[in-house]
C-alpha cells in the first residue's frame, strides 16, 4: 500500500507525537494536513533508515533518473549538498567550485575547514550573470591544484544556464576526482522536451530540489549517487546526521506522489510544458523594450523553463502591483520568472499579456557593461576567518581588511564576499551595489565585520 493511502487509512488513537493529535476540528488551520501528519509508528517506514516503502521509492527513483542509488531528502537541496561535500572531503583535500555557488557549498567547506579553489568566472558582459563552466578551465584548475578532491558545479544556474556536464565529468574522472552537480533547479532535466540532466551526464553526485519545478512540496529533494568515486555509505551517514530525526511524512508523501505522477504522466506533462514554453518564447520575441534573454557567447545551453527578462527597471514591481504576478526575482533591471510543470496556457498567457502592456509603456533598456570585478584575494580559509576576532567597520574603511563574514543577495544565496577574502576596490563596489539592491546582511547596509589577522599573516 502506498504511503499516501496508509496515511489516509489511519484510524488509531494517537498516543504519540505530534501534539495536534490529528485534531483538525480544534485547529482548523491544520485542516487537510493534520489528518496525515504522524511520527515514526508501527507500520510506517523511516526515511532515515528505509527498509520498506521508502526503500522501494528510492530504488524506483534511481531507476527513473538512471542513478546507481538515490536518497530522498526533506531538508532541501541544502542537505544534499552538505552531505555530499562532507562525505568526500572528510579525510581532507581541497574543493574546486564555482565562485557563484549556493551558500550551502561554502557552509560545507567551512564545517570541514577545507580550502576552496574557484573556477575562473565567465560572466555575461551585459547582464553580469554567471555563464557556463568551461571544461577546459576545469582541467586546467585540476592540474594546477593537485590537492583538489572534489569538483562542484552549479548547472543549471539560478538564471537557467547549463554547463557541459559530460565534458566536465570526463576531465574530473581522468584524474580520479568525483564531480558534484548542484542541480537544485533542474529536477525536470531529462524529461521529454528538456535538455539532459547531470545524472545521465556522468556526475557522481547530483542534488535536485523536486519542489522548484515539479509537483512536490517545498523542502523535498533528491540526492543521486552514481559510479564508484562517491562512497554511498558515507553519503547516507551524513544525510542521517544532518537531516531531522523526525522527517515529515507529509513531505515524504509529496515525494512519493510526485514520482508516481512522473512515471505515469511525466512524459506527457513535460512535453506539454515544453511546448507552452516554446510558444511563449516565440511570442515574447516581439517585445521591444523588455528583452527575454536567450543566452550568447559562453552559454553552453539554456534551461527553457527559466524566463529572464532585461528591462529598464521597475518591471518586477509593475508585475506585482498592477497585475498580481509575483516573479521569482526582480533586481537591478533583471526579472526572473520561474515556470514549473504546474504552469498552464492560462498562467503563461496572463504573464505574456502583462508583459505586452508594460512593454508599450516602458522605455528601452540602456546598454551597460555589468561584468563583475575580478575575484578578491583569498587570505584565509572560511573556518580560519570565522574563528578570529575582529570589529564592525564602515564599508568605506574596510579596504585592505579581511572579511570575517558573508555578504550575499538572497535569492539566490550566492555570496559577493566570503570570509577570508580581502576587501579590494572591486569588492567594495560590488558590495555597495548589492547593498543598494537590498542584499542580505545582518549588520545593516553600511557595516561589515573584518577580522584581525594573527601575527604578520597576509
Amino acid at each position: 500500500m502506498k504511503l499516501y493511502d496508509r496515511l489516509a487509512a489511519i484510524d488509531t488513537l494517537p498516543m504519540h507525537m505530534p501534539g495536534h493529535k490529528r485534531n483538525a476540528e480544534a485547529y482548523p488551520w491544520l485542516r487537510g494536513l493534520a489528518e496525515r501528519d504522524i511520527t515514526e509508528i508501527r507500520g510506517f517506514d523511516d526515511l532515515n533508515d528505509p527498509e520498506d516503502g521508502f526503500l522501494e521509492m528510492e530504488k524506483s527513483t534511481a531507476r527513473l533518473w538512471g542513478a546507481s542509488e538515490t536518497v530522498a531528502l526533506v531538508g532541501g537541496s541544502t542537505l544534499g549538498v552538505l552531505a555530499s561535500v562532507l562525505s568526500v572531503l572528510e579525510g581532507g583535500g581541497e574543493l574546486l567550485m564555482c565562485r557563484a555557488s549556493h551558500r550551502s557549498v561554502y557552509h560545507a567547506a567551512q564545517l570541514l575547514g577545507a580550502r576552496t579553489r574557484y573556477l575562473p568566472p565567465a560572466p555575461d558582459p551585459l547582464l553580469g550573470i554567471p555563464l557556463s563552466v568551461d571544461p577546459a578551465r576545469v582541467a586546467e584548475s585540476l592540474d594546477r591544484y593537485p590537492e583538489v578532491r572534489l569538483v562542484c558545479v552549479t548547472s543549471p544556474t539560478y538564471e537557467g544556464v547549463l554547463s557541459d556536464i559530460p565534458a566536465i565529468a570526463r576531465e574530473c574522472h581522468r584524474r580520479g576526482v568525483p564531480l558534484l552537480v548542484d542541480e537544485a533547479h533542474g529536477a525536470h532535466l531529462g524529461l521529454p522536451g528538456f535538455p539532459e540532466g547531470a545524472v545521465r551526464g556522468g556526475a557522481d553526485l547530483t542534488v535536485q530540489s523536486l519542489h522548484k519545478t515539479l509537483p512536490a512540496l517545498t523542502q523535498t529533494a533528491l540526492l543521486h549517487i552514481s559510479g564508484d568515486l562517491a562512497d554511498r555509505a558515507k553519503v547516507r551517514r551524513y544525510v542521517g546526521m544532518l537531516q531531522t530525526s523526525s522527517p515529515s511524512y507529509l513531505l515524504s508523501t509529496s515525494i512519493e506522489k510526485c514520482l508516481e505522477y512522473l512515471k505515469k504522466r511525466g512524459p506527457e506533462a513535460s512535453r506539454a510544458w515544453a511546448e507552452l514554453l516554446s510558444d511563449f518564447r516565440d511570442r515574447a520575441a516581439a517585445l521591444k523594450n523588455i528583452r527575454l534573454w536567450r543566452g550568447g557567447a559562453g552559454t553552453f545551453r539554456l534551461d527553457p523553463s527559466k524566463l529572464l527578462f532585461a528591462s529598464g527597471g521597475g518591471l518586477g514591481d509593475a508585475l506585482r502591483d498592477r497585475f498580481r504576478i509575483e516573479p521569482e526575482y526582480a533586481r537591478g533591471g533583471l526579472t526572473l520568472c520561474m515556470t514549473g510543470m504546474g504552469d498552464t496556457e492560462k498562467s503563461l498567457g496572463r504573464l505574456l499579456e502583462a508583459l505586452r502592456e508594460l512593454d508599450r509603456q516602458m522605455g528601452p533598456r540602456k546598454s551597460e557593461n555589468r561584468a563583475p570585478a575580478p575575484l578578491p584575494r583569498q587570505v584565509l580559509t572560511l573556518r580560519e576567518a570565522m574563528s578570529l576576532t575582529g570589529e564592525l567597520v564602515p564599508l568605506e574603511k574596510a579596504l585592505g581588511r579581511v572579511s570575517g563574514e558573508y555578504a550575499w543577495a538572497y535569492p539566490p544565496g550566492v555570496p559577493c564576499l566570503v570570509p577570508g577574502e580581502e576587501v579590494d576596490p572591486g569588492v567594495l563596489e560590488t558590495v555597495k551595489t548589492a547593498r543598494d539592491l537590498h542584499f542580505t546582511h545582518k549588520h545593516g547596509p553600511d557595516l561589515i565585520f573584518c577580522v584581525d589577522l594573527p601575527g604578520k599573516m597576509v
